[in-house]
This record gives C-alpha cells, sequence and structure tokens, in this order.
C-alpha cells in the first residue's frame, strides 16, 4: 500500500507529480492511500512510501482533465484525490471517458468542480471588507466562509481588484494579508478577529435600501443565488427581512398609482417594449425569419396565454395565433365560455424556426438556448400585463415560464406556482391536437383541451 502526503488540502502541484509517478510504476488506485499533513493514515496503508517522482516523458491528458483536477482538488469532498487519481488511471486505457458525462466517476468529479465554482463566485460576490485602522495606517479586513478549499485559488481575483489597497480575508482555515506588494499567509481566524462595522456601511445601507425595486423581487431566485448562510456577513441583508415585507405592498402601490394616471403608462410602455423586440437579435433565428411576432391583447388581461413559437402564416402577418393551431384555440375558447378578448397571447420563441423545404417551410421545435434567450421578452410582458393566471400552452411555454423541463402529463390539470408567485397552468398546445392521426383519439383530446380551458376560465372570476 502506497501512502501519498500532500502538504495542503489544495496541493494540486503535489498531487500531479505524485500521480505522475504512481502511473509511471502502474499502480492501482485500491493500492494508494492519500493524506494531507498529519492527518491519521488509513489502518492498512502499513508502509508510508514517499511519492514517486514523475519520470520523463510522462503520457498526455486531455486538457478538459487538467482543468477539472484543478477545480475538484480544491473540493472538500475527503476522496477528492483518489477520485482523480482512479480516473486518470482509467483515462490510460479509456481514452474517451472525460467526455462520458453518464460515467459515474466523470459526473461526481464534475459535481465537485462545480461546487468548487460556485463557491469562488460566492466569495467574490458576498465578501465585505471593513476599514480598521492600525499602527501602519488603514488596513481592510474581511471575514469570509467557504465550503471548499478555495481561498488560495481565489486570492489573485483580488489583489487584481484592490491592488492599491491594505487588505486582510479571514477564514477559519487559512488568512489571507496584502500590504500593498506581497501577500502573506497566516492560520485560520475566528469571525471575533474580524470588525462587525464601520462608517460607510451606513451610507451603503442607504444606497441600497434606496435601490432595491419591489417589483423586481423574485424571492426564491434571490435565495438560489444568495443563500441565507452569506447574510450575516454582508451589511445590506440586514435590511432584506424588513424591503421584502414590505415589496408587496410598494409593488401594488406602484402599479395602482401608475394605472390611475390618467390614460396609465402601461400601454405606452407595453408598444416601447413591442417596439424594442422588433429589433430582436438575441438568437440567430431573426435572421431568416420575416418578422418579430410579439404578443398582443389588452395590457390589463386577466389571462395570459403563451405559446411556442409563431408558425408560417404568424411569420408572415405579424400576429400570433392565426394560423391553424390559432383557428382551433379560437374555437375551444369559444365552447370553454372564456372571452377571447381578455386574454393576452403571446409565444415564447418570437421567431419563426423553421427548415426550409422546396418552396415550403417547416416549423422546427425551438433549442433550449432560444428559448432562454427569448426568456427576457416573456418576464416583461408579465410585469407589465401582471395576469391573474397564465397558461402554458405546450413544453417548450412551461420550459420558459419556469425556466426548467416541466412534464405536461404530470402537471396538467392543476395550479402551480411561477418563480414570481404568479399562478400558473399547463396544458397541450393546440398545433399537439391537429397532428393526432386518430379522429376518435384527436375528439377526446379536444375535448380534454376544451375543459382545460374552462378551469382555468373560472379561476378569473
Amino acid at each position: 500500500m502506497r501512502v501519498v502526503t500532500l502538504s495542503e488540502p489544495d496541493d494540486f502541484d503535489g498531487w500531479r507529480d505524485a500521480a505522475r509517478g504512481l502511473i509511471a510504476e502502474d499502480v492501482p488506485p485500491d493500492n494508494v492511500v492519500w493524506q494531507v499533513g498529519d492527518e491519521p493514515v488509513d489502518l492498512f496503508a502499513t508502509v508510508a512510501d514517499p511519492a514517486p517522482a514523475p519520470p520523463p516523458g510522462a503520457f498526455s491528458v486531455p486538457r478538459v482533465f487538467i482543468d477539472l483536477a484543478r477545480s475538484a482538488i480544491l473540493g472538500s469532498d475527503p476522496e477528492r484525490f483518489a477520485l482523480l487519481y482512479t480516473l486518470l488511471f482509467r483515462l490510460r486505457r479509456e481514452q474517451k471517458l472525460i467526455e462520458d458525462r453518464a460515467d459515474p466517476l466523470v459526473r461526481r468529479l464534475d459535481r465537485i468542480a462545480k461546487d468548487v465554482r460556485r463557491d469562488i463566485h460566492k466569495m467574490r460576490a458576498f465578501l465585505r471588507f471593513r476599514e480598521v485602522e492600525e499602527d501602519g495606517g488603514t488596513r481592510f479586513v474581511a471575514w469570509f466562509e467557504p465550503d471548499h478549499h478555495i481561498v488560495r485559488a481565489n486570492v489573485a481575483f483580488f489583489v487584481n481588484r484592490f491592488a492599491s489597497m491594505r487588505w486582510s480575508i479571514l477564514t477559519p482555515k487559512v488568512s489571507i494579508h496584502w500590504d500593498g506588494k506581497a501577500l502573506s499567509e497566516g492560520p485560520g481566524a475566528s469571525k471575533a478577529d474580524a470588525p462587525d462595522g464601520d462608517p460607510t456601511e451606513e451610507v451603503w445601507k442607504t444606497y441600497y435600501a434606496s435601490i432595491f425595486n419591489p417589483a423586481r423581487v423574485k424571492i426564491g431566485a434571490m435565495l438560489k443565488e444568495m443563500p441565507k448562510k452569506y447574510w450575516k456577513n454582508m451589511p445590506e441583508t440586514a435590511l432584506v427581512p424588513g424591503l421584502l415585507a414590505a415589496a408587496q405592498a410598494r409593488e401594488s402601490g406602484m402599479i395602482a398609482k401608475a394605472r390611475d394616471t390618467v390614460g396609465g403608462n402601461s400601454p405606452i410602455a407595453w408598444e416601447a417594449l413591442r417596439d424594442e423586440a422588433a429589433g430582436c437579435t438575441r438568437c440567430p433565428l431573426y435572421k431568416p425569419a420575416t418578422q418579430t411576432v410579439f404578443g398582443e391583447g389588452p395590457v390589463d388581461a386577466p389571462l395570459m396565454f403563451v405559446g411556442e413559437q409563431p408558425g408560417d402564416q404568424e411569420d408572415i402577418a405579424g400576429r400570433p395565433f392565426v394560423g391553424p393551431a390559432g383557428q382551433m384555440f379560437d374555437k375551444a375558447m369559444a365552447e370553454a365560455g372564456v372571452d377571447r378578448s381578455r386574454a393576452y397571447v403571446t409565444n415564447a420563441v418570437k421567431h419563426f424556426k423553421f427548415e426550409q423545404r422546396g418552396k415550403r417551410r417547416i416549423h422546427a421545435k425551438p433549442g433550449a438556448g432560444e428559448i432562454d434567450a427569448c426568456r427576457w421578452w416573456i418576464e416583461q410582458e408579465q410585469m407589465l400585463i401582471k395576469p391573474k393566471v397564465t397558461v402554458a400552452l405546450g413544453a417548450t411555454a412551461a420550459r420558459s415560464l419556469f425556466g426548467k423541463v416541466m412534464t405536461i402529463g404530470r402537471e396538467r390539470g392543476r395550479a402551480l406556482q411561477l418563480p414570481d408567485g404568479g399562478e400558473a397552468w399547463i396544458t397541450v398546445h393546440p398545433s399537439y391536437l391537429l397532428r393526432l392521426p386518430d379522429p376518435a383519439q384527436a375528439a377526446e383530446e379536444y375535448a380534454r383541451f376544451v375543459e382545460d380551458l374552462r378551469v382555468v376560465g373560472g379561476r378569473i372570476e
């Protein structure tokens, strides 16, 4: 059994050199124990051999493996060194293994690397310096609690950004100090070693409160991006609970004020948004399409329908839901007793995606990138219309509204909550009904579609 001792938990160079030597000797992963510093050695690792020196002419590995290893080494998973060596050992015989994202080993290391990159981003986004006075002048001190061993790898970012400042970053495992010219490293610290605040924070809190926009609050998205574990070290987060509590009331007041204004500003804002969308180039679909097909309907509509994308006739007319699927939609709305004139209709993707076959343009399903590129327009429409109920017609619309893949069969027939808190329902797209070859099945599915519309119509009454 071989024992490899690394100097630090983020010692990539040490791991790489040791791994090269072990590979040269064809040492199987099961015969290697990896440890950091004076950590306890595995009971079965009776022989603590030094790591072999890497031989000249070691075999090459894909660059993507090196990038993966550099990130995964910084993780907190105690098995990361062994996992990486196992992958390296297998790569000699399975050269394409690194490309197999379904392989359990590759998938696990990808997940570790992804968590590390996220932790690096959090440190850059949520670390807050506080000013303290020392004998040598002013120093800025910050406290951060990373989930992974990212501090040394991340320090260059702060050196480049705050090169002229004297600062210290304190963490439980290691402390980093910059004197304006050189870096130095110290032992870990505790939160008590960091200052609680400084006069600048009051100015920052005032500014943060003044720019806080209640109309754009998405609590779920905010907590996903800025988990509460970081709040205790950020001065502005002390204001967040109160600002969130008042957000709904402030938002309602903003809307009421806008609509009470003579003429209201919603129609003007919608027209400006439509005109801006006419020149949209957010994805390549605008190039072959005739024009942008924006939504239409009353700007105070209580009901909003989101389809997939414009078809051939919509692309030519510049209006949504005017082709065969739109005609079936109008028929079903009438049978369901839902006033079509009170609904706002739009599409998840604003340009027609098609394949040219002779003189015909055949519908092509939008891709995830195209849906995501167009989400901005849907979000703006929702903010302006403020419908009581939003209906996703088909899987593409559902993915656009919820930001993830939704299964129609599982979610159909029940009220769902959108990321912004609104109510949503999912049903099929009318074009699906047109494609059913069996008349009996088509009649059955059409009746079910009408019933879905009847239910959502009742929700706005």
